[in-house]
C-alpha cells in the first residue's frame, strides 16, 4: 500500500450546492482515529451512498459515519450489500462501496466479490477484523478475510497502520476504478480503526506499479486497420469493456461510418443501439441466430473489451473459423487466453477504437468512408439472416402466459432509459432477448458467475445510482427471488420505486430445460412442488403485490405496477413448458444453433 502526501482540504465557494457545503463541513472535522480517517477517505471519493450490514468489528467505522454526510443503506444480508454496490457501480460507472463485519459478515460478501471480479465491475469492500494481536488465534468471528477473498479481488489489503489506513482506503477505491475495473477489499482490524491518529488521508491514487496502457502501438493499429479495410465480411464484436471504457460513442461512430455490423456480448448489451440497421444484437449460447451467423461467416473480427468466455464462443475451434481476429483490450492477460489473436491491440477501448477509426480513413479505405458501401453486400446478408431467424415465438392468446410477451409488454410501457436488472436463469435470457436496449448502463445482470438472487439487491443498488426520472425494473425467477427476497424489506424501508416481475414457472427453469434436453428428462431437484404466493408475500413486507395469469391481464397489471410509487412485485404465472431458444449446446458451434428441443 502507498502513503500519499497529506493535503488539507480547502473550502468551497459561497455559491456551492448545499450537498457540497455539507460534505466540506464534514471533511473539516478533525481526524482523531483510524475509523474517522476511513470515513474521511470515503467522503473524498465523491460516492455518496454506501451499502452494508453493521457488526462488532466494523462498528468503529459505522460510529465514524454517524456524523458523515454519506448515505448508508442497511441491507438485510451482506450478499445483498455486495450486489447492491456492484449494481451501483455498473449504473454509475464509479465504484460502489459495501461494508461488513468480520467472520460471517466478510464471508457473506464473497459471492458478490466473485461476481464483480468475473464481470470486471468496480466495487470496494470494507470489512471489520478482530484486533491485530488476536489475528490467528481463532478469536470470535475471526476469518482470514484477505486469504479468503484474494482469488476474487483485483487487490486486497490488510490495514496494519493507523496513520495510513485512510490512504489505503483511497488507494483501494482508485484501483477498483483504474484500467480494467474490478473489486478491491480493505480488511480493518479493530485496533487500527479505534487507534488514535490525526493523519488526513491523501487523495486516492492507484499504485504507481499499476500502469495500464492507454494507446495501442501505432504500427499494430495500422496493420489491423488494413485487415479490416480489405475484408469482405467484417464484424465488430463489442464486449463489456466498451461500456466500462466509456467507448460507446466511439463504437457507434466507427461502425456507422464504415457500415460494419456490430455483435455484442451479454455484458455489452446496450453498447450499440438494438434496432439499428447494423445491430446484430447478442451472440453466444442464447444469442440471436443472426448474431451467431455473422460471427460464423465473418472474415475479419474487431473484438473490443471481451474475454471470449465459453458462453460466447461455444467450441473455440469452431468460433469465427474463417476470421482474422483483431483483439483490443486493456488487460494483456486476456489477449489469446481463449481465442488466439492475430492482431493484438493493448489500450483503452475508446482510444483504440479512435485509433483504428483514424487509420481506416487513409487512401486504402477512402471509398468506404461515410456511406459504408464497401460492405453493403455483407450488411444485406446479415439483414437477411435477421429475416431468416427472427426472435419470435408462438403464442395462443387463450393459452398459458408467455414470458416473452410479459417482457415485451413492460418494454413497450417504459422509457428507453429504463434500467433492467435480473436474476439468473431462463428469465434472464428472456429479459435480454425480448427487450430492446438502446443505451449503455441500462442492463444489469450477473454474467460470468451466473449468480441466482442477483436481481432484487441489484435493483436496489441501481435505484440509488439511477437518475430520479429513470425507471428500474427487475425480471426475476421464482428460484432466484427466493434466494434474496429478504432485501424487499430494504426496498420498502427506503421507499424505493422499483418494480419486480417474477416469471414464475415453479421451477429452476434453466436446470429443468437442461435436464429435459441432456439428461433424458430426469428432473431431479429442479421443480418446486410448492412456492409462496409472491404477491401476498410482497404485501406482508409492505410492498404492493400483483399477480397475472392470462395474456389479457398483462397490459393492465403492468400499467398499475409501474404506476405505483414504491416497490411492487408482480407474480406472473408463465407457461411452465416454455424454454429458451435459440440455443447453442455447450461446446457447440455458434453457427449450429437450435430453435427447438427436437433439433438437439
Amino acid at each position: 500500500m502507498s502513503e500519499g502526501q497529506q493535503t488539507p482540504q480547502t473550502g468551497e465557494p459561497e455559491d456551492a450546492e448545499p450537498e457540497t457545503v455539507e460534505a466540506t463541513e464534514a471533511s473539516e472535522r478533525p481526524v482523531t482515529s483510524g475509523a474517522e480517517s476511513v470515513a474521511r477517505a470515503l467522503e473524498r471519493t465523491g460516492v455518496e451512498t454506501l451499502f452494508g450490514v453493521q457488526g462488532g468489528a466494523i462498528m468503529p467505522v459505522y460510529d465514524a459515519l454517524y456524523d458523515s454526510p454519506l448515505d448508508h443503506v442497511t441491507m438485510a444480508h451482506e450478499q445483498g450489500a455486495a450486489h447492491a454496490a456492484d449494481a451501483f457501480g455498473i449504473v454509475s460507472g464509479e465504484p460502489g462501496i459495501c461494508l461488513a463485519t468480520s467472520g460471517p459478515g466478510a464471508t457473506n460478501l464473497v459471492t458478490g466479490l466473485a461476481d464483480a471480479s468475473m464481470d470486471s465491475d468496480p466495487l470496494v469492500a470494507l470489512t471489520g477484523q478482530v484486533p491485530s494481536a488476536m489475528v490467528g488465534t481463532d478469536a470470535f468471528q475471526e476469518t482470514d478475510t484477505t486469504g479468503v477473498t484474494n482469488p476474487v479481488t483485483k487487490e486486497n489489503y490488510f490495514a496494519g497502520d493507523v496513520d495510513s489506513v485512510g490512504d489505503t482506503v483511497g488507494e483501494a477505491f482508485a484501483l477498483a476504478d483504474a484500467g480494467r475495473q474490478g473489486p478491491t477489499l480493505v480488511d480493518l482490524p479493530k485496533d487500527i480503526t479505534t487507534g488514535p491518529t490525526e493523519s488526513e488521508p491523501a487523495a486516492g491514487t492507484a499504485p504507481e506499479t499499476y500502469d495500464p496502457p492507454e494507446r495501442a502501438d501505432d504500427e499494430a493499429v495500422e496493420t489491423a486497420a488494413s485487415v479490416l479495410a480489405h475484408a469482405d465480411k467484417p464484424v465488430i464484436l463489442a464486449g463489456g469493456g466498451v461500456i466500462k471504457g466509456e467507448a460507446c460513442d466511439e463504437l457507434r461512430e466507427f461502425a456507422t461510418e464504415y457500415g460494419i455490423p456490430v455483435v455484442t456480448t451479454m455484458p455489452a448489451v446496450g453498447a450499440f443501439p438494438e434496432g439499428h440497421d447494423l445491430a446484430m444484437e447478442m451472440a453466444g449460447m442464447h444469442g440471436t441466430g443472426y448474431a451467431n451467423m455473422a460471427i460464423t461467416h465473418c472474415d475479419a473480427m474487431f473484438a473490443v473489451g471481451t474475454r471470449f468466455d465459453d458462453r460466447l464462443t461455444g467450441g473455440v475451434e469452431t468460433f469465427a473459423p474463417g476470421a482474422e481476429i483483431i483483439h483490443a483490450d486493456i488487460d494483456a492477460a486476456e489477449i489469446s487466453k481463449n481465442i488466439a489473436a492475430d492482431y493484438p491491440l493493448l489500450g483503452e477501448a475508446s482510444v483504440v477504437i479512435e485509433q483504428v477509426h483514424e487509420a481506416m480513413a487513409d487512401e486504402r479505405a477512402a471509398d468506404m468512408a461515410a456511406t459504408g458501401e464497401r460492405f453493403q453486400e455483407w450488411v444485406e446478408q446479415c439483414q437477411q439472416w435477421q429475416t431468416d431467424y427472427p426472435m419470435d415465438y408462438p403464442m395462443d392468446e387463450d393459452g398459458p402466459l408467455k414470458p416473452q410477451f410479459v417482457v415485451e409488454t413492460v418494454d413497450t410501457a417504459t422509457d428507453d432509459d429504463t434500467i433492467v436488472t435480473t436474476g439468473v436463469g431462463q428469465h434472464q435470457m428472456w429479459a435480454v432477448q425480448y427487450w430492446t436496449y438502446t443505451e449503455p448502463r441500462t442492463w444489469v445482470s450477473s454474467h460470468g458467475l451466473g449468480t441466482m438472487g442477483y436481481g432484487l439487491p441489484s435493483a436496489i443498488g441501481a435505484r440509488f445510482a439511477a437518475d430520479d426520472d429513470q425507471s428500474v425494473v427487475c425480471f426475476d425467477g421464482d428460484g432466484s427471488f427466493l434466494m434474496t427476497l429478504q432485501e424487499l424489506a430494504v426496498a420498502v424501508r427506503e421507499d424505493l420505486d422499483i418494480t419486480v416481475f417474477i416469471l414464475n414457472n415453479e421451477a429452476v427453469g434453466m436446470v429443468r430445460q437442461w435436464q429435459d434436453s441432456f439428461h433424458g428428462g430426469r428432473r431431479m431437484a429442479s421443480e418446486y412442488p410448492w412456492v409462496p404466493d409472491f404477491a401476498a408475500l410482497a404485501e406482508a413486507f409492505g410492498a404492493r403485490g400483483f399477480r397475472m395469469e392470462g395474456h389479457d391481464e398483462v397490459a393492465d397489471v403492468v400499467e398499475d405496477a409501474l404506476a405505483y410509487d414504491g416497490p411492487s412485485v408482480v407474480d406472473a404465472f408463465i407457461d411452465p413448458t416454455e424454454d429458451v431458444y435459440p440455443m447453442v449446446p455447450s461446446g457447440g458451434s455458434n453457427g449450429q444453433f437450435v430453435l427447438a428441443e427436437e433439433q438437439l
